[in-house]
């Protein structure tokens, strides 16, 4: 399929702002691995209860100013707006996300070896659980615009809105990342199938933020 120099300009505009909302992500390694170590003379995993809800606090507004300047950039400069999508869905598309939601519990514990809700909780203790999810909601604003933007750069691309083009964009960054991060194979290419089914649930959920997001978020941290 040849691609247009009109569509290819416009694709490009989205994509590059899915890439600037994964790099938005990226920006937490800045503080955690150069910045705070250096503050504390000590490394991430040796911080206290304090230092890491610090943490987690910087990190949400650093995402959440990123977020903001994404979203206003997508409505101004390319009149796109993130929450322009409001159709309700019907019965069987309501099924298809809980039936998307229960196979990334299935990868989530297959991945953590348990429920990974349940050994963050006892692993942190209440009040670090409490801030690390409310960590996670930031970070699943910036799942949610890779996905979006990256949706919208394929559709402008190849014209085709049935293929999950931002499932596809996170699977290949932050899924197969995990390969390096985590230092395992298994678990890279089960966040690589995981990121698949958050792309997917946004087109199952016709667009729709009010719905997509807290679907998604499920999907994360369960």
């Amino acid at each position: 399929m040849v691609i247009e120099k009109n569509n290819f300009k416009n694709g490009f505009n989205f994509f590059c702002l899915s890439l600037c909302a994964f790099a938005g992500l990226g920006l937490e390694a800045l503080l955690a691995f150069l910045i705070e170590p250096f503050i504390y003379g000590k490394s991430l995993n040796e911080f206290s209860i304090t230092e890491s809800i610090l943490h987690w606090v910087l990190t949400c507004i650093i995402w959440a100013v990123v977020s903001l300047v994404l979203i206003k950039a997508a409505k101004k400069k390319y009149t796109f707006d993130i929450f322009s999508y409001k159709s309700s869905i019907g019965l069987q598309n309501w099924i298809l996300c809980f039936v998307l939601l229960a196979i990334s519990l299935v990868i989530k514990f297959i991945s953590w070896n348990g429920f990974k809700v349940v050994k963050e909780f006892l692993s942190n203790g209440w009040l670090k659980f409490i801030f690390q999810y409310i960590y996670y909601l930031f970070e699943t604003i910036l799942f949610i615009l890779i996905i979006v933007f990256a949706q919208r750069a394929g559709e402008v691309w190849f014209r085709k809105d049935n293929i999950p083009w931002g499932g596809i964009l996170v699977a290949l960054t932050w899924g197969l990342s995990h390969i390096f991060t985590k230092g395992e194979l298994l678990i890279g290419i089960l966040a690589f199938f995981g990121g698949l089914l958050y792309g997917i649930l946004y087109l199952v959920s016709k667009k729709n933020i009010y719905i997509a997001y807290p679907l998604i978020f499920l999907m994360f941290v369960l």
